[in-house]
């Protein structure tokens, strides 16, 4: 029973190995482009719009206000991020359906490769914000005294969201691969069934948590209204 997509090699050249992990992210991400591109070269600015315009317009607006909700008051900017995130790793989920295709996500590789673009994407669209200054000086909040603190976190919940994904995906592709040995009809299937809830819930979550990192960079330490200062100072 192979437990990673890593172990499954298809070509190796010296040290340059081609994966399970790389073919199915790759082949992924393309079905995901192309996907997007045929879905949205039809949609019109009219006000009588197809039924499938309106359902996609449902989800974006949807997904618009989860974004909102976790302290992101411009939605337009982060959602194509956000939104990538949450449909790679939901569809990794989703694609196990499919016989013998074990999800990229169920490698440490994939899910370090992600919580490296919210590792990087913080500081992007806080500088976008801030300023290169006003961010930087976030670090140095409350005291100086908390700088090495702030990078420890920085660092420590980049590498909490690679494990969390890693782990929740990869222990549901273990418990049906064990199941399917001992029982190979009724168990293997309501298990699959699972690891497609875990899989999406988990989307859901990694992608609130980047919501939430990019939020917090973003709002943390901006200043008061001159008046709500002036309340603050006179109360």
């Amino acid at each position: 029973m192979q437990l990673s997509p890593d172990e499954l090699i298809f070509w190796q050249y010296g040290f340059v190995k081609l994966n399970a992990t790389i073919l199915t992210s790759w082949a992924l991400m393309g079905v995901l482009s192309i996907g997007a591109m045929m879905i949205t070269r039809g949609l019109v600015h009219e006000a009588k719009v197809s039924s499938w315009q309106s359902s996609l317009e449902i989800i974006v607006t949807a997904m618009s206000g989860q974004i909102k909700e976790a302290g992101l008051n411009e939605p337009e900017k982060y959602i194509s991020f956000i939104g990538t995130l949450f449909l790679f790793i939901a569809m990794s989920s989703l694609c196990t359906l499919l016989p013998f295709y074990v999800p990229p996500t169920a490698s440490l590789s994939t899910t370090v490769a992600l919580a490296l673009c919210v590792f990087v994407a913080v500081p992007f669209f806080g500088i976008t914000s801030q300023g290169i200054g006003g961010y930087l000086d976030s670090y140095l909040q409350p005291s100086f005294v908390m700088l090495p603190f702030n990078i420890i976190s920085e660092c420590s919940r980049t590498l909490a969201m690679a494990i969390r994904l890693f782990g929740n995906m990869m222990s549901g592709g273990m418990i049906v691969g064990i199941l399917l040995s001992i029982t190979p009809f009724l168990f293997p299937i309501v298990m699959t069934a699972l690891g497609l809830l875990t899989g999406m819930v988990q989307a859901y979550i990694f992608s609130v948590l980047a919501t939430v990192y990019i939020a917090a960079a973003i709002k943390s330490y901006t200043k008061q209204p001159i008046s709500n200062q002036k309340e603050y100072q006179n109360g």
